[in-house]
């Protein structure tokens, strides 16, 4: 979420979390941070609060933008800028906004009614002392008989290894002789088929040639078109792409989506054009009258 002259929350997933030394669960999240350097206007927040309270575009704007002064001033006295259920903001010495997120609310949508919780560890210990005790209330007697089946079975057990080793080994060694077998008789056979395709393919003609009267056109290649779009922003989700769409049709421009760069993000275009003097022509207009972040991208 930009916030224009201000700069840029923004929002990044987190993984669920386990505590080891407190046997703490916490659910997935989205952790905030602050970049001040994101601070160009992309319309989707005024649109937002536009629509929500009922008002223009260019009203909300103002609002928005006077309630930003306050923010820097606050910062600038020294004094912290506490935003619910955002964070604390405050004005280093070196003129740098720090920022403290607030922990207070999950921002992740598909977490919501999650909390964290504390499960009571289960020690060995405990498990030692309960076996135990039931060893002392059930006592197991072995008798002569047992011991001696018991001292047989090792050797048992040694045998059935040495046994399932062996035919394991003899069933891989006949399968890989199978695996062979069948793999030269396919290479046999594809041999076969080329030989007979090329012998089919090959003849000779010892007549004279005679070649027809050649009547041949020349076909000259259409040069590809090159079209030149007035790119208006790249967003990371197409939901939001949709919405400055929406947003710039209203405000009278061919805007469309472009699609996705290299990056992953989503292109959004004030409009297209195939003749470069009319997109540098647009492009200006752009400028001067909505934003001076539109630039011109050129596809052939």
């Amino acid at each position: 979420m930009v916030v224009p002259g201000f700069g840029a929350f923004l929002t990044e997933y987190k993984s669920a979390v386990l505590n080891e030394q407190s046997n703490s669960f916490y659910p997935p999240s989205k952790s905030l941070s602050f970049n001040k350097q994101l601070s160009s206007n992309d319309g989707l927040l005024v649109s937002y609060m536009a629509e929500v309270e009922q008002c223009s575009y260019e009203e909300m704007l103002q609002k928005v933008l006077n309630k930003v002064e306050k923010w820097k001033r606050t910062l600038d006295q020294g004094e912290r800028l506490t935003l619910a259920n955002i964070g604390v903001l405050k004005s280093s010495k070196e003129g740098r906004i720090q920022y403290q997120p607030s922990y207070q609310i999950n921002h992740l949508t598909s977490s919501f009614g999650l909390s964290s919780f504390v499960s009571a560890p289960i020690t060995r210990e405990v498990l030692k002392k309960e076996v135990l005790a039931i060893e002392e209330k059930v006592p197991f007697i072995i008798t002569p008989e047992r011991r001696k089946e018991s001292s047989i079975r090792p050797y048992l057990k040694y045998a059935a290894i040495i046994l399932l080793a062996l035919s394991t080994g003899l069933t891989g060694y006949r399968f890989y002789n199978e695996s062979l077998s069948q793999q030269q008789l396919v290479v046999e056979k594809a041999q076969e088929e080329v030989s007979k395709s090329i012998q089919e393919a090959t003849f000779f003609d010892t007549a004279p040639l005679e070649l027809p009267t050649l009547n041949l056109k020349v076909i000259a290649k259409k040069p590809k078109v090159v079209m030149h779009h007035i790119v208006a922003g790249a967003f990371r989700f197409r939901a939001n792409a949709d919405k400055k769409i929406r947003l710039l049709t209203r405000r009278g421009y061919d805007a469309a989506y472009l699609g996705t760069n290299r990056h992953g993000l989503h292109m959004v275009t004030y409009s297209s054009h195939s003749d470069v003097d009319e997109a540098l022509q647009t492009l200006r207009k752009v400028k001067s009258a909505q934003s001076q972040d539109a630039w011109l991208l050129s596809i052939r």
